[in-house]
């Protein structure tokens, strides 16, 4: 029995436009998902390998590309079942989008208090933001792609009507490329979270940035 929001899954590939776009709306999920645990990785990159811990304002930052890629991830699983329903994309995609749009405005309050007055949220007075890429600072990129996203999933909304319950492949490369985004989102997410109980231990907020694991020397491990 389907519901006003559902559409049964057609039986066979839709050919034309309408079946290409669909399953190019299932190749750009995956991106979304691959792209996105990719900037993550770049947050834990320079802060085990730079050393730069993160703010407060990082690990939000950081919350909200999980809600956005998550959302996307939702697209992906229910496409490697064959088709996608109207209410999964309208769930799959509002919730991209409302991380996207939180994580901008996160991602440029940071911003722009590093271009206002040279200094990271949270750190002591004087103490440098940390690494640039190109001239601007890490969170100024971040809202470039929170931007990017935002654009990117309005446009891909405009077409979902299109795609709704079209047929996509199970087998091949569609799932090989589904099944990768979904277990490489999964493992660095799990990461992330550990690495973050580690560091804001027992507290409900990050005290601020901190090379040290106040968890770890709650329980005894570290001195």
């Amino acid at each position: 029995m389907s519901t006003p929001l559902s559409t049964p899954a057609i039986p066979a590939l839709d050919p034309g436009p309408p079946g290409i776009v669909a399953r190019a709306q299932y190749w750009f999920a995956c991106l979304f998902v691959t792209g996105w645990t990719g900037v993550l990785c770049a947050g834990l990159a320079l802060q085990f390998v730079r050393g730069e811990q993160p703010c407060p304002l990082c690990v939000v930052q950081r919350m909200f590309i999980v809600l956005a890629l998550l959302g996307a991830a939702h697209i992906v699983r229910q496409g490697l079942r064959g088709a996608v329903p109207r209410r999964d994309y309208l769930m799959g995609w509002g919730l991209a989008l409302l991380g996207c749009t939180a994580g901008s405005v996160a991602a440029g309050r940071q911003a722009l208090l590093y271009l206002l007055h040279g200094e990271r949220p949270g750190a002591s007075a004087g103490a440098a933001y940390g690494s640039t890429v190109h001239g601007l600072p890490a969170d100024a990129w971040t809202w470039l792609f929170f931007q990017a996203s935002v654009l990117a999933i309005g446009a891909v909304l405009v077409t979902s009507h299109l795609t709704t319950g079209r047929r996509i492949p199970t087998q091949g490369a569609h799932r090989t490329a589904g099944l990768g985004a979904l277990f490489l989102a999964g493992a660095v997410i799990a990461l992330s979270t550990g690495v973050l109980l580690l560091q804001a231990g027992l507290h409900a907020v990050l005290p601020g940035p901190s090379a040290h694991y106040p968890l770890l020397h709650g329980l005894g491990l570290l001195r």
